[in-house]
């Protein structure tokens, strides 16, 4: 498995999303630790998960706790950097509010230290901007947080490259991670994937497939995929990965699974080297 790195931690070039295992369409809990294991037995070392990943109101850090339990029953799940995240809410009615507030940060990282079983989490994120706090005052709680040692690492999430700069700003240079939506389907965010590029900061790219609904339908939507696919006798997803890596050193994709086949394919794109005139092909097409 080739690595790359977030902060000053090397991580498998390819971590594992993990949402679809909490979420709707989820499956039972004995497919959801397979997928797990079977990522960390092919070399995996970053599981992106958050707090609000779950489905009912009750069950607030569902995917945190099913991660502590597979990591638990692997003899490699110490090795393993959890990035999770705080600030994003899940009533249950299947709609997603917004709490940027420090008091709920705080509360909201207590609570995955519990979960996860750990002293202090190996990344924590801001998830998402909540427009009726200040920014500074949301990333000022990480900040804390990072001081007083009960996150070693910190990130942040949807964010535009104004913020990037500032969140780096107020953690004194220590802004390690940016995790924003990044797909053929969704280039938007690719200022904010230069900016990481330009402060050596690592960039996660969120549903790099398209989502759950679309990844299947990767190769139909984008020609060039399937047929750069059908050269190498590899999947269009795969080709999708491997062309996201070639786009900076910085870009560490966490693709979302529910199945230890999908993963695994998804992983095999560290080994698919495309060449510049397959990228190009690629980057025209988009």
């Amino acid at each position: 498995m080739q690595t790359r790195r977030i902060g000053d931690l090397d991580i498998s070039a390819i971590g594992l999303g993990a949402m679809p295992m909490s979420i709707e369409g989820r499956p039972d809990e004995a497919r959801s630790l397979a997928t797990i294991h079977a990522a960390l037995d092919a070399g995996v070392t970053l599981i992106d998960t958050a707090d609000a990943y779950h489905l009912h109101a009750d069950e607030v850090g569902h995917n945190e706790t099913l991660i502590a339990k597979a990591l638990a029953g692997h003899d490699r799940g110490r090795d393993v950097l959890v990035a999770t995240k705080g600030g994003h809410l899940r009533p249950g009615d299947g709609s997603w509010t917004l709490d940027g507030s420090p008091a709920h940060l705080r509360a909201a990282c207590e609570a995955s230290l519990r979960r996860l079983g750990v002293d202090a989490i190996g990344l924590y994120q801001f998830h998402r901007p909540d427009p009726r706090i200040p920014y500074e005052e949301s990333v000022g709680a990480v900040q804390e947080l990072l001081d007083e040692g009960k996150i070693r690492a910190a990130g942040i999430s949807n964010a535009n490259p104004e913020q990037i700069r500032q969140a780096n700003d107020i953690l004194g240079g220590r802004l390690v991670a940016v995790q924003n939506q990044f797909s053929p389907a969704f280039r938007s965010s690719e200022p904010e994937l230069r900016l990481c590029d330009e402060l050596g900061i690592a960039f996660l790219p969120w549903s790099p497939l398209g989502g759950i609904s679309r990844a299947r339908e990767l190769g139909s939507s984008y020609a060039p995929f399937a047929h750069v696919a059908e050269a190498h006798g590899v999947s269009p997803q795969r080709v999708c990965l491997a062309w996201m890596l070639a786009l900076s050193p910085v870009v560490v994709p966490i693709p979302g699974a529910s199945r230890p086949e999908t993963i695994l394919d998804s992983l095999a794109a560290t080994d698919l080297v495309l060449t510049a005139a397959e990228l190009a092909e690629l980057d025209a097409a988009l």
